[in-house]
């Protein structure tokens, strides 16, 4: 991977991290459009969107509702997306690895958001009486540093991701000591169990779960006719 396509994955990275509260929630933050992002740097968008489309299952679990912590996926994402499109023909065990750097990324990039909540506070405090006066400036800094921080903080993420990606893909690759149909079976058994439970809570009681139970079997029986 060259420099120009190292640099083109931190800054989406950063970007899809300040997308996710900050500016311009778009949705581009969501795992499954994060990871293609990372593949498409580096020329291969599907194996970024495959590899973002199973982190999209563990997204789903989140509800960020209020003020509650939740995990970021965005940044690591574009990370491992970017990483799984370098090395297309990455082996199962690989797989599970970039899968796991980027559930640690998600977990950081949550406690970062915290801590960039506690800091933006913090600097609103500082500046009480001038914004209490409307002062232009004080709320432009205020605005400018809260931006700033997030952005340092989907930075470091991103950052964070690459570099364990890249490390812990290749050392599951080579040094795997179970069979690759087991890291397959790792990866879509957690992945599916998620995905169920986020379903189950979404879905509630009563005809949402009707509906949740008709969508579910018709996902199964598509699946069924087209692996026949």
């Amino acid at each position: 991977m060259s420099w120009l396509e190292v640099l083109g994955v931190v800054l989406a990275g950063t970007l899809v991290g300040l997308d996710l509260a900050s500016v311009p929630q778009a949705m581009f933050s969501r795992p499954i459009v994060a990871g293609m992002l990372g593949g498409l740097i580096v020329g291969d968008p599907l194996h970024g969107l495959a590899i973002g489309a199973i982190l999209e299952l563990f997204a789903m679990d989140s509800l960020p509702v209020g003020a509650s912590r939740n995990p970021d996926w965005g940044p690591g994402t574009v990370a491992v997306g970017a990483l799984a499109g370098e090395h297309p023909v990455i082996l199962a065990s690989g797989l599970l690895g970039l899968v796991l750097v980027a559930v640690v990324a998600a977990w950081a990039g949550g406690w970062g958001s915290h801590l960039v909540r506690r800091a933006n506070v913090a600097a609103v405090a500082a500046r009480r009486a001038a914004l209490d006066a409307g002062d232009l400036r004080a709320l432009r800094a205020v605005q400018y540093g809260g931006l700033l921080r997030d952005a340092v903080r989907a930075l470091a993420v991103t950052a964070l991701a690459f570099a364990l990606g890249g490390l812990v893909s290749s050392l599951f690759a080579r040094h795997w000591p179970g069979p690759q149909q087991l890291a397959q079976v790792a990866i879509s058994a957690t992945s599916i169990g998620v995905a169920l439970h986020a379903g189950v809570r979404l879905a509630g009681s009563g005809r949402q779960s009707l509906w949740f139970v008709s969508g579910l079997a018709a996902g199964l029986l598509v699946v069924v006719t087209w692996l026949r």
